[in-house]
Parts: structure tokens; sequence; C-alpha cells
């Protein structure tokens, strides 16, 4: 079958290299692609949010079947844009439709979602410019840290830590009043701050049943020891020491049968990933958000985990039968390091000359933010790359990741040499 990637992340590279193995894909596609997924399949110059030029390609190019990477084709209604087209509505679309992936598109509607269906989640409210008041006055009783949530996407910089109540009111003023995060902070969460762990679970179903992946951890700050600004996430590892058996067993019965469960009783269609963040907070589950697709980098290492035939597995999404796949998951351990540009993740260095990604020995390189130039391959975006290496343990699989992309080089180039080792 010929299939069609939308995005052009490291997530995107992951999930092209994945798909590129099996013997069901035909020709594989991906719009618009980078540097590293051209070596997979041919990479179309079509946006992703470009739904008319999406329908043109899938059209042109026979395909299949559609997997959406990023949230914000999703959450503006890709999958309902082929189900309203005569031409397309037969084409599947792995990602949910623009009702479900209101579980990303707005905080308020996931929270709300949490409550009716009793997930175990931190206590909030939300407010408007309108209930500003109501939020000064809810802010002096949640206690401290507080965290403020924009309720639309905002390219994951919408959550604020805030230490003090003073530093929450001028936050909470400056989202609701100032458009802080533009129209994504027209509704701000006020969230109690849960103490404990975070982690990831990505579940994969067809709207019925549903396929748990591995479990992963991520790496938000610039800096080593978890400093500094936040970003898209410099690293990540699958799977997570500190989810043992029980504690997943915990996640399935009180945050995954409830979503899959209040989906259907709230007549949600939902084929896709959902990415569950929790915190582990002393042995208990507890939901931070959901996403509708999986996370970066969180994908380059559970991808490395899936031994199983993943266009098998997106079949069974698209016809319904996802019971009747196998999932097969190595028991191995996954690091991925993320290398990133000079200022990354405030104004950063672009159009660099990358060198050296053929010396490295041991572990996979997952293209991010990068294009070709003639026979050069640049630098385009923020994370550049994702070197993801597979090995017998955590130790090894930091150490040969981080050996590896020490290996290439591109002016301004930085990645953290501590990711995992907290867990270690």
């Amino acid at each position: 079958m010929n299939i069609l990637i939308l995005g052009s992340g490291g997530r995107e590279s992951a999930f092209a290299w994945k798909l590129s193995q099996s013997p069901k894909c035909g020709q594989l596609f991906i719009a618009p692609g980078n540097a590293g997924t051209g070596q997979y399949g041919t990479n179309l110059n079509v946006k992703v949010n470009d739904f008319e030029g999406i329908k043109q390609a899938v059209l042109i190019n026979k395909v299949d079947l559609v997997l959406v990477g990023p949230e914000e084709p999703l959450v503006k209604g890709i999958h309902d844009f082929f189900l309203a087209d005569e031409q397309l509505k037969d084409v599947p679309v792995i990602g949910p439709q623009r009702e479900g992936a209101q579980l990303e598109g707005s905080k308020d509607f996931s929270k709300q979602f949490m409550v009716r269906n009793n997930i175990p989640a931190a206590a909030s409210k939300t407010f408007t410019r309108d209930t500003m008041q109501e939020g000064f006055e809810y802010l002096a009783t949640i206690g401290l840290p507080i965290v403020l949530k924009a309720d639309g996407l905002a390219a994951g910089k919408g959550v604020l830590i805030c230490l003090t109540v003073v530093e929450a009111q001028q936050e909470l003023i400056e989202m609701l009043t100032d458009a802080k995060f533009g129209e994504a902070s027209s509704k701000v969460v006020v969230e109690q701050f849960l103490q404990g762990i975070e982690l990831s679970v990505f579940v994969l179903s067809d709207g019925n049943n549903y396929k748990i992946l591995p479990s992963a951890k991520d790496y938000k700050r610039i800096g080593e020891g978890d400093t500094g600004l936040n970003t898209g996430g410099m690293g990540s590892v699958s799977p997570v020491p500190f989810a043992s058996e029980e504690f997943l067993q915990k996640v399935e019965q009180r945050i995954i049968i409830p979503t899959i469960n209040g989906l259907k009783q709230e007549g949600i269609p939902y084929k896709g990933f959902i990415f569950i963040g929790l915190m582990n907070c002393g042995g208990d589950p507890y939901m931070i958000e959901y996403n509708c697709r999986m996370g970066d980098p969180e994908t380059e290492s559970v991808i490395m985990r899936i031994e199983s035939d993943l266009v098998d597995l997106l079949q069974g999404v698209a016809e319904g039968n996802l019971d009747e796949k196998e999932l097969i998951i190595s028991g191995k351990v996954a690091a991925t390091v993320v290398m990133v540009a000079g200022g990354y993740p405030g104004e950063y260095l672009k159009d660099k000359t990358i060198t050296g990604i053929e010396n490295v020995r041991d572990s996979q390189v997952f293209h991010a933010g990068t294009y070709l130039d003639g026979e050069n391959i640049k630098t385009s975006g923020g994370r550049v790359l994702a070197i993801t290496s597979l090995q017998d343990n955590l130790f090894d699989a930091l150490q040969q990741a981080t050996a590896d992309a020490s290996r290439i080089y591109y002016d301004g180039m930085y990645f953290r040499k501590d990711i995992g080792f907290d867990l270690l």
C-alpha cells in the first residue's frame, strides 16, 4: 500500500524509517519531510496545513493511508476534511477527527473530559478575561507552585510554573489581557502543581480496541541538570525504569480504559495515537495532559522498541480490528539525544552545514530540522537531529547515543550530555 506521512520532524523521520521496513509498504511519501526522510521515501513539497495540496498529493500518488504526525492539522480537522470529500472519504487517516483532537487542542475541554470520566488529575479551574477577578481569588487557594496553561495550541510554550501568587497574578494578566500566547491564551487553566516524576504512555486505538505502546520519559529543559528554558524536548528514554508493571496496570485501569470508554460514551470517534502525559506521585498515576498524536522526541525512542510491523498495526486502526494485530516490544532500552541549533530555544542559527553523520556507529540518526542544499545537509530548525541507540541496558544506550552525537558537527551545535542519567 502507498502511505503518506504528514510532517517534517524527528517523529516523522522515525515513522518513515519504521514504515519503510514493512513488506506491506509500497511507495512511501512524506510531506514536507526533511533531508533525512528522503532516504526512506519521496518528499513532497506540501505543507501540513495545506489540505487542498494534500488532497492533490493523495490522488496523484494513489495514496492508500495517511499518517498524521503533528497536532495542528488534526486540531484543524484534516481527518474531517477527508471524510467530507467524495474523492478522499475512503482513504483512512491515522489521527483523530477535530472533536477528538480537542483533547490536545483545548486544555479546558480535556480537563472537563477527565472530570466527567473520573480520571485522576490535578485540581484546576479555567478563567477568561471576564472572570479574571475570580481567577485571582482561586490563585490564593491552590497552593504553591501554581501551574498556568494556555487553553489552545501554543507550540509547546503555553505552560508556566509560577513560584509565588504575585508572579501567577502577573502572568495571568499577561496571558488573558495582553494575549501573551495569542489566541491560545484567551482562556487559561489554573492548575494545582503535582509533586512527582513525569513520564508518558502511548496508546494506539481504533476507537474500540487499543494497544499500549512503550512508555517513555523526555527531557524538556535546555540545560544539563534540567536547568534553563523549556524546549520541545532535548532527549528521551524508553522504557521508564520507575514505571513498574504494577504502576502501568494502574495507568491502564485508572486512565487508559476510562479514556477509551469515555470517548465511546460521548460519541467521539477516535482512530489514532493518544499520548498520555502522567505524573507518578508516590506510585499513583495522575494525568497532566493528553496529546492527540505521538510525542517528539519520545517517538524516536519508542519506535526503536516496536518489533512488529507498524503498517500492519495502522491497518488494524483503519479497519477497526486492532485487537487481531500483534504488538511485539523489544526488551532492550532506547535512548535519544537531540542535537539543537546554537541559540535554541531562542532565536537560533540556520543554514549551517552538517558533517560527520556517516561516522555514527551504533545509533540511528533521525533528521528533524534539516534540508538538502545540493549535496550538503544543512540546518533549518531549532531541533536539528535526534540520535537514538538501542542497547541491552540504559547505561549503554545513553553512552552510545551521546558518543555518536559527538561524532557529528555543525556550527553552533549543542546537545545535553546528561539525558537519562537521573534514572541510572
